[in-house]
């Protein structure tokens, strides 16, 4: 089965911070304790909040891992726009192409074209094909976009490396 390339990022920061959690904070908060009363230690403070900051960043990763590892793959479109597909739009105004990949909360980066699925133009963008032409009503104003070509997930992460 195949597992999402941000899956996998994901559990690796897990692991860093599992490692943090259980290595180097109680290391922190015993030579904090070291140093005396612990109602006026801004170290034994500051290494507790932490602890929690962990605990929460872990509790996060792991809810995200699990539903990400959830979601059927055999269920995103193969021959549409969907969750990781790259997209080549054509600005028909101004004729400018613009190439944007729909990736999850975790991945969005507008400057480099990784846009949320649930982003204005993400929803606007799902299930189209090469050919659709899509109108997106941004704050910035309504956008007007032909749909260039379309590279879904299962083309881009899934197949054997022919490209």
């Amino acid at each position: 089965m195949h597992e999402l390339p941000i899956v996998k990022q994901l559990k690796d920061e897990l692991q860093k911070v599992e490692k943090e959690l259980r290595v180097d904070v109680p290391k922190e908060l015993q030579k904090a304790a070291a140093h005396g009363d612990l109602r006026e230690n801004a170290e034994y403070e500051a290494a507790k909040h932490r602890q929690s900051f962990l605990q929460a960043r872990a509790a996060h990763l792991t809810s995200r891992i699990n539903t990400l590892s959830s979601l059927k793959l055999e269920n995103i479109p193969k021959d549409a726009i969907g969750f990781g597909s790259k997209v080549h739009l054509e600005d028909l105004n101004t004729g400018d192409e613009v190439v944007y990949e729909i990736v999850t909360p975790e991945e969005v980066d507008p400057r480099n074209g990784k846009i949320s699925v649930n982003s204005p133009i993400g929803k606007a963008l799902l299930n189209k094909a090469a050919g659709d032409e899509i109108t997106i009503h941004l704050p910035a104003g309504v956008k007007e976009y032909a749909v260039t070509a379309v590279y879904t997930l299962h083309e881009l992460f899934f197949r054997k490396p022919d490209r």
